[in-house]
């Protein structure tokens, strides 16, 4: 049973939602309903599926996390520590919601008590995103700490610093085999890599082929292998749980960032400077829909299996996707 979070904050119900198609001639696609974010301008960046049946998201420049239901109230909370450019967000496994704070140097945790920070023994070591662990830990990458970092749901940080130098790992995801895997985005004059961590701590790194593809976003996709997206390759990498890495390319020859797997067995992904939402097939078939979104960016499967939801920084809005 899914525990109710926290009450109250400033609400406001959606009631403009359309359905919109895509441009003339192009692929018959999703249809997209929107829900504007009602305080203003807020830049929605990332989006999570959370444990009490609605969506959670983080509003990077409103320093604020967003609740929204799936009929599309929206429920903002302030985080406390000012300018805290909160970023990655997920469900704990204790129930709550837990995200990072990128320049607070501090993990937040929503439960139906309140909102707490967690500050980080480095403040400056700018976290990124951050998962649930098989463990029972919040796990969560550190940017400038070049580090992964798990946390107990009582605030006590672990480190793991990664055996590459300015890796700049970014996002992470737990894995059907176990473990965690990480994506490292790595300096433009070296190669980039997909990391694994065991729940002790230990690291394995592997490198992928294109040079400084930039990976992004990963996910668990649905044939047991991760996947994950190449902002500057322009291309969508599988990687097995030993290791072996395949990559397909996008058609447009866009950025794709952040990746999900959808109810319909595929992944789907953003293109947040294309404006447009893709789809993969775990055989490598790729599809782009030109959704005349705007810079889309975090992207989950929504409650109960259903539909597709994305934040979509300057529409200030969150997105339902319905699928064609």
């Amino acid at each position: 049973m899914r525990r109710s979070l926290i009450r109250g904050g400033s609400v406001a119900v959606l009631v403009a939602v359309s359905l919109l198609a895509l441009a003339p001639g192009a692929l018959a696609g999703p249809k997209l309903r929107r829900f504007e974010v009602p305080s203003g301008y807020r830049a929605p960046f990332l989006i999570a599926d959370g444990p009490d049946g609605n969506l959670w998201f983080t509003m990077n420049f409103g320093n604020e996390v967003g609740r929204i239901t799936p009929s599309g109230v929206i429920t903002e909370f302030r985080v406390p520590t000012a300018n805290s450019a909160p970023y990655g967000i997920t469900a704990g496994v204790d129930g709550n919601v837990w995200f990072v704070e990128q320049y607070g140097g501090k993990i937040g945790r929503i439960s139906p008590s309140g909102l707490v920070e967690f500050p980080l023994d480095d403040p400056f070591s700018h976290p990124a995103q951050i998962t649930a662990g098989p463990d029972g830990n919040l796990w969560f990458t550190e940017v400038q700490g070049n580090a992964i970092v798990r946390m107990t749901p009582a605030g006590v940080e672990t480190d793991f610093p990664i055996p590459t130098q300015t890796a700049y790992p970014h996002d992470i995801v737990m894995g059907p085999d176990g473990n965690l895997w990480f994506t490292e985005w790595g300096p433009e004059t070296a190669p980039n890599r997909i990391g694994r961590i065991t729940p002790t701590g230990s690291i394995t790194e592997f490198q992928i082929a294109t040079f400084n593809c930039q990976p992004d976003g990963i996910a668990a996709g649905p044939d047991g292998n991760l996947w994950f997206a190449e902002y500057a390759g322009h291309k969508i990498g599988r990687i097995t749980p030993s290791g072996s890495i395949t990559e397909y390319s996008i058609p447009s020859g866009d950025s794709p960032n952040e990746i999900t797997a959808g109810p319909d067995g595929k992944l789907w992904f953003t293109e947040n400077s294309a404006g447009r939402v893709g789809t993969i097939t775990t055989s490598g078939l790729v599809t782009e829909f030109p959704a005349k979104a705007q810079t889309p960016f975090g992207i989950v499967e929504g409650p109960n299996g259903k539909n597709i939801w994305f934040a979509e920084q300057s529409g200030n809005d969150i997105v339902e996707v319905r699928a064609p």
